[in-house]
């Protein structure tokens, strides 16, 4: 099924006394471009992270995100509280003893040496597999919300082809009426050249080899292909990369046709084939 890259996915937990909640948006990108904010004490997890969210997700810009909500009012041990003490009363002591006008001693005590405990929190490996279990469940909503975007994608994709599709049988109805022009027009040129004379025989290859080289079949047969090979590489999962090369193989044979069909009602089909094809250019580009 096709997906977008664009989308969102949200979990909620609570382990023990901890509120957890993991976000997860996704826009398009050429690759996977991870940007991760994880709180320091799930920090060791990172690596094992990235991994999932690359086997899941496989392309885009993706933001992701590790919010502890609310838990308990037990102390983390992050202040040395008795160290901090005893520097308080030490600094205290000084300055009075110096007769100093009163400080702001908390600050002062925080820049002390080991007051605060840099050291992250271990956590347990029961932690450790709730928080995985909810970033894969984080993947499988966005993952969800891509295949809902993908729908609209595919049903857009569908209609423009089809235009493109009518736009070559409507280019077929023109066909002898621009081989037709094409023969008059070279005739009068000649014919306005009262004073050279000319070989019927000889004109009647040169014509026909001329108008070869306008025929466009070819270019409507490849262009054909490349429609009814762009439906049945959509229905793939993750292939827009290779809708994308499809694209632009379809760009080159709407060009050749432009450039061969030097008739105005076709050239007007030409235009409407290239107008639907840059629309679907852009959207490939969010395309998984």
């Amino acid at each position: 099924m096709l997906q977008s890259m664009t989308g969102f996915g949200k979990s909620n937990g609570i382990y023990q006394s901890k509120k957890v909640s993991i976000e997860i948006r996704s826009l398009n990108s050429k690759g996977l471009d991870l940007n991760l904010r994880i709180p320091t004490i799930y920090r060791e997890l990172e690596s094992e992270l990235r991994k999932l969210l690359g086997e899941q997700l496989d392309r885009g810009k993706i933001d992701f995100g590790i919010y502890i909500e609310s838990q308990s009012d037990q102390s983390n041990g992050l202040i040395n509280t008795e160290l901090a003490t005893n520097y308080y009363q030490e600094l205290k002591t000084l300055n009075e003893t110096w007769g100093e006008a009163p400080v702001d001693y908390l600050s002062m005590v925080l820049r002390m040496p080991e007051v605060l405990n840099q050291q992250a929190p271990e956590i347990s490996d029961g932690e450790k597999a709730f928080i995985m279990d909810l970033a894969a469940s984080a993947c499988q909503k966005l993952t969800q919300f891509r295949e809902q975007e993908g729908q609209a994608l595919q049903k857009d994709f569908t209609e423009k082809i089809e235009s493109i599709r009518n736009g070559i049988q409507e280019i077929i109805v023109f066909e002898p009426e621009r081989m037709i022009a094409i023969r008059e027009r070279i005739f009068k040129a000649l014919t306005d050249l009262s004073d050279v004379r000319i070989d019927e025989n000889r004109l009647e290859q040169e014509m026909i080899f001329y108008l070869e080289k306008l025929d466009v079949s070819e270019e409507k047969m490849r262009l054909t292909n490349h429609l009814d090979y762009f439906l049945k590489t959509m229905i793939v999962p993750r292939n827009g990369k290779k809708l994308g090369f499809i694209c632009q193989e379809m760009g080159r044979e709407i060009n050749t046709l432009g450039s061969k069909c030097n008739h105005a009602d076709i050239q007007k089909r030409v235009v409407d084939m290239k107008d639907n094809l840059e629309k679907m250019k852009e959207q490939v580009l969010n395309t998984l």
